[in-house]
Parts: C-alpha cells; sequence; structure tokens
C-alpha cells in the first residue's frame, strides 16, 4: 500500500491531472469491457500490454488511462511479474483485477475432441480444421489415436496433440489389452485393435458392443467372412467416409483386403480409432453362440445364433423401413 500511494503522490506531483481519490476510484471501479472476452497479451513492455487491453475495451482508453495504469503496474510490481499469455477477462473488470489476471491468471485453455469411430483422415481433417493450433497434421496410422477431448493453449502444434492422442491410445491397449479374456483368435494387439475398430463401426449402443464381438468371435473360430458393411465402405472410399448413400451389391464386390464380404478373416487392419468401450467389448466379449445381428429400426440389433431366426429378424427390420427412411443394409450372407 505504501508504494501504491507513493505512486499516486508521483502522479499528483506530475501534473497528470485529477486527484489521488479519483486514480484510487479509476483504480478500483468497474472497466468499459462490455462482455467478458479472450485477450492475447503479446510479449512487449508495459505500454504495449496497456496499448493491446485499452484497443481490446478492456482498459479505458486515452492518456490519463494509460498514465495511471502504468503507475499502478510500477506501484505493485511487489505482487509479480506480469505475463504474455491469451487470457480471460470477465465484463467490467477494474484495473485492479485487469493487474491481477496480468500477473496470476491461467491462459485460456481451448478442447478439441475427436469422436469415437473417426478414421484417420477424417482425424486429420478435423485437427487441420481446429482454431488457434499451428503447424500440419500427419496422417496417423489408422486406429492409432485414441478418441478423447483434448486440452491445448494457443498455438500448440497440431503434431503434440496427435502425439498426446497416440500416447492415450497406446496405453489403454496396454492396459486393456493385459487383462483381457485370451481368444485364440486374436492373437495380437493389431488384431485385437482391428476387431475393437469394427465393432466400434456396428453398433453405437454401448451395452450391444460385447455381443457384436461375440458374433465376429463365433465366425472367426467357424472360418465365416465377417460379411461387416463398415469395412466394405471403408474398402470404397479409401478410408475416408462418409460414403453419402447406401451400399449397392456393386459395392459388396468391391475387391479389397477389407472388404470382409470377399475375405475370410479380419481385415489387415483397423478401419477407424476405437473407444474405451469397445476395446473393452473385445477383451471381454458376450458369452453365447450368436453368429447373426441386423438393425432392429430402433437404434440397436436382433442378434441369432441360426440362419432361420435372423432371417426372421430381417424380415422384422424390412417391415420397419417400409415406415422409415432408414437405409440401412443389414448384415448379409
Amino acid at each position: 500500500m505504501r508504494k501504491l500511494l507513493v505512486t499516486l503522490f508521483f502522479l499528483l506531483l506530475i501534473g497528470a491531472g485529477g486527484t489521488g481519490l479519483k486514480i484510487w476510484r479509476d483504480y478500483t471501479q468497474a472497466g468499459p469491457l462490455p462482455q467478458d472476452t479472450d485477450v492475447v497479451i503479446p510479449h512487449g513492455d508495459y505500454l504495449s500490454t496497456i496499448h493491446t487491453l485499452q484497443n481490446a475495451d478492456v482498459l479505458p482508453a486515452g492518456w490519463w488511462a494509460e498514465r495511471v495504469t502504468l503507475g499502478l503496474i510500477f506501484a505493485t510490481r511487489h505482487q509479480g511479474q506480469l505475463h504474455a499469455a491469451e487470457l480471460h477477462f470477465p465484463a467490467h473488470i477494474s484495473i485492479r483485477g485487469v493487474l491481477g489476471i496480468l500477473r496470476h491468471g491461467r491462459p485460456v485453455v481451448h478442447k478439441i475432441t475427436i469422436p469415437e469411430g473417426l478414421s484417420a483422415r477424417q482425424i486429420q481433417s478435423l485437427l487441420l480444421s481446429a482454431p488457434f493450433l499451428t503447424g500440419d497434421a500427419p496422417l496417423t496410422p489408422e486406429g492409432s489415436v485414441m478418441p478423447e477431448t483434448y486440452s491445448y493453449l494457443r498455438n500448440s502444434k497440431r503434431e503434440a496433440i496427435v502425439s498426446r492422442a497416440q500416447t492415450a491410445m497406446h496405453d489403454q491397449l496396454e492396459k486393456i489389452w493385459t487383462s483381457r479374456d485370451v481368444v485364440e483368435e486374436i492373437p495380437n494387439q493389431e488384431a485385437f485393435l482391428t476387431l475393437a475398430s469394427l465393432v466400434e463401426k456396428e453398433t453405437a449402443v454401448a451395452s450391444e458392443r460385447p455381443l457384436v464381438a461375440r458374433v465376429f468371435i463365433n465366425r472367426l473360430q467357424k472360418g465365416m467372412k465377417l460379411q461387416t458393411d463398415p469395412t466394405v465402405i471403408y474398402a470404397v472410399t479409401n478410408g475416408n467416409p462418409p460414403l453419402g448413400r447406401p451400399l449397392t451389391h456393386t459395392d459388396l464386390q468391391t475387391p479389397s483386403p477389407y472388404n470382409t464380404y470377399m475375405q475370410i478373416g479380419l481385415p489387415p487392419g483397423p478401419i477407424c480409432s476405437p473407444s474405451v468401450s469397445s476395446l473393452q467389448a473385445v477383451a471381454h466379449p458376450a458369452a453365447g453362440d450368436a453368429l447373426y445381428f441386423v438393425a432392429n429400426g430402433a437404434g440397436g440389433h436382433n442378434f441369432a445364433s441360426t440362419l432361420a431366426d435372423h432371417n426372421k429378424n430381417v424380415s422384422l427390420y424390412r417391415q420397419k423401413q417400409i415406415h422409415s427412411s432408414e437405409t440401412e443394409t443389414p448384415i448379409a450372407h
């Protein structure tokens, strides 16, 4: 307080105008900022910081406000240094509040959410369009990124976000793989990740994922084709979905190692980045002998152990399609 009073007295002596009471009022009264605002404070001297805040309407405009703020910065410098960063200033914040944020405020945190089930190309596109990031976004190996929300500061590198997301997937995969139910048809983590990506794309209903995983595992054990539509979409779009239309019978004949209507076994790699839920579903699949599933018209699926029961489910689904606009193609055999 002593240093503050010295500065106030100094301002009076140099003829800045007003009185000590006015300076104190300027220091503590509400400022001109009409709404909460994020401001990038660049590296520079005190005057450049003041001018940046005046241009953003955080501080009052004019020579008097500039001199008062400058004097108050010196008077309160024992409270800490001013920092260059993107900072958040609430509406009508006082000069005293501004100085507190400049010294002790945390930088503004931005967030990007990588949704479950995106392909590597979709994730790359998402990162390239994300605001306040710099640099290029590398095209990652398919399935290597953990779907999650990531926080970052302005001007962070896209490559750094990718690295964090890949580390998160690696760590989750290691953890879940270690505690899995061992299945002979899933001999390594790559196959495990690949199957989880198929489960991810087949259903958005988390409770169904262990059942879908069981169907695929049962089919692998019997040497049956998996016949899952998302692998065909991946083959047709070259890993850059969405397809934008229903699959056709011609699509199902697309020559590709990813086309599980043409190839027996798992595709050569993942077709998307699966969620933790899908990884857990493959690690701990449901019990049972189901070999088929088809959409039920209500967002989920009906499961069957025999082709006869499956065909009944398909018929029910098609009847519901007549009264809806759904165009999903049921799993074929």
